[in-house]
């Protein structure tokens, strides 16, 4: 990423909502845990047309989570609504993270 310590209030913000929690913290590296594994953001050369979702159990995470990151002043890339081009109850919001990734919570209504 261009700014671990952007990237990681990011990824801060939106925690709560994606189903993450702060590991290791560093001024070079923050990385993210959650139920089905980790990642890190690493100083270097950001990632092009990342997209990152989390998974949601219900449309309520999905709002919050938009709604949250929004408010914190970043970019949306799509307000929370029903996909059906996905498929039928998929309910997702996208942001943009400090480096213009597209970062996904989805709730599958399964």
């Amino acid at each position: 990423v261009a700014d671990v310590a952007a990237s990681k209030r990011f990824y801060e913000t939106i925690a709560p909502h994606a189903g993450l929690r702060l590991g290791a913290d560093t001024p070079d590296l923050a990385q993210f845990r959650g139920a089905s594994g980790s990642f890190s953001v690493v100083a270097g050369t950001p990632t092009d047309h990342l997209h990152m979702a989390f998974g949601a159990s219900d449309d309520a995470t999905v709002d919050a989570f938009h709604a949250a990151a929004t408010g914190a002043g970043y970019r949306d890339n799509g307000a929370p609504g029903e996909r059906p081009e996905y498929h039928a109850g998929y309910y997702g919001a996208y942001v943009l993270d400090p480096d213009g990734n597209n970062i996904e919570v989805v709730s599958h209504n399964r």
